[in-house]
């Protein structure tokens, strides 16, 4: 299956396969989940990368204990909306994932200041310090970028 719109969702599926959110980094994968009713997202893990089948292996593991074949990767556009070298690292990470798995559906979120609006609430609300906001900020960020498509969903769907 290619890359879809979020729309799509909608019109191609019922609510009762989890979505799973991604934060592609350099060095690490940010996993989060939501439930199968598309309604929360809960951060869940960070894949080290090393080699890229290994990680995709790992991310499809993670999928497949959830019941999830769609994937929303954060697409970290630049603040104008344009795409640079990290998007199209990102949208190289959908390709090759559906060359191994071609049934994956792939949803690209906008993601701009994902990262600093997950480190500004671990600083502000959770006092969390530089080393264990390091612990969790990656995941803490795919759940951000799910969280944006989910109510990208509830607005499509009119909910």
């Amino acid at each position: 299956m290619p890359v879809i719109d979020l729309g799509d969702l909608l019109t191609e599926r019922t609510r009762t396969t989890p979505l799973t959110g991604v934060d592609a980094g350099e060095r690490t994968l940010g996993v989060a989940f939501s439930d199968a009713l598309w309604t929360l997202a809960t951060p869940h893990s960070v894949i080290r990368r090393t080699k890229f089948t290994d990680d995709a292996k790992a991310l499809f593991r993670l999928m497949d204990e959830r019941g999830s074949d769609i994937l929303v990767i954060g697409l970290p556009l630049n603040m104008d909306g344009t795409e640079g070298p990290r998007c199209q690292s990102c949208r190289a990470l959908g390709r090759n994932l559906l060359r191994l798995r071609p049934d994956l559906r792939i949803v690209f979120q906008d993601e701009r200041l994902s990262t600093a609006a997950v480190q500004r609430t671990l600083i502000g609300e959770a006092d969390l310090s530089r080393g264990k906001r390091a612990e969790v900020v990656d995941r803490a960020a795919a759940a951000w970028i799910l969280d944006a498509a989910l109510d990208r969903l509830r607005v499509l769907s009119g909910a």
